[in-house]
């Protein structure tokens, strides 16, 4: 099940979020070299990763823009893409990219504080994004998203809620966080957990402003403006029959 994009246009131009995905890219490529060296990676790992046995303050920061490989990057870029824009319009430039660096921070306390002596570096923008989605579940739970289904041979893309999207998808990380021991596992389930609660806490002040529960009284979960339609235009290639 993937989000391949949202009803949800913003109406101005996401700056942050734009930055934000072009340095993640640059600081990927600009890694890529290292990676033929296992030894050269895991001494930069160990200086600019967040390692919970050192929890360097630097790498809570710098450890959000690190990734261990293309799909890492590619899947943080996406669920970005897609929720940034409209979040980043809700609470402004400067104050998105402040709750974007928080959340980051507060989804690598997360996994910290239940293992703080693993020596395993974190690295990866997932924590961050995890508050970007649990700030757009608060504002916007039922705005659409499309998600491509996939079953073995069967391709489809679905509207689903915003609020079944994401729910589904912190309820996988905690139960997947809850079934691994500490120390064991590949994915930090804890950190995507525990930004998601960040990012979805730090919005509060902005959904109050709106007015709370009367916002979502007035907009009954929805974007506050028209939703995106989006239509599967047929090929103007004509088709042709088989020939005997």
């Amino acid at each position: 099940m993937f989000p391949i994009r949202d009803h949800n246009p913003s109406e101005g131009t996401p700056f942050v979020t734009y930055a934000l995905i072009a340095v993640n890219v640059l600081v990927f490529l600009a890694t890529v070299p290292l990676m033929a060296d296992e030894r050269v990676l895991q001494a930069f790992y160990f200086q600019w990763a967040l390692v919970p046995a050192i929890s360097d303050p630097v790498t809570f920061v710098t450890s959000q823009f690190l990734h261990g490989g293309l799909l890492h990057l590619a899947g943080n870029m996406l669920f970005l893409w897609i929720f940034g824009d409209n979040l980043e319009e809700e609470m402004g430039h400067l104050r998105f990219l402040l709750f974007y660096l928080a959340s980051g921070v507060g989804a690598a306390l997360a996994q910290v504080l239940p293992d703080p002596t693993s020596t395993i570096p974190m690295v990866g923008a997932s924590g961050a994004i995890a508050g970007v989605m649990g700030g757009y579940l608060l504002m916007f739970p039922r705005a659409r998203v499309d998600v491509l289904i996939i079953l073995i041979v069967f391709f489809r893309v679905i509207p689903i809620p915003a609020w079944l999207v994401l729910g589904f998808w912190f309820a996988i990380r905690v139960f997947s966080g809850a079934a691994t021991p500490a120390g064991m596992g590949g994915v930090a389930y804890w950190a995507h957990a525990g930004g998601f609660v960040v990012g979805l806490a730090l919005t509060l002040p902005v959904w109050q402003r709106r007015g709370g529960p009367a916002y979502w009284t007035r907009t009954h979960g929805h974007p506050p403006h028209p939703e995106a339609r989006y239509r599967i235009r047929r090929t103007p290639i004509p088709r042709t029959g088989r020939r005997r």
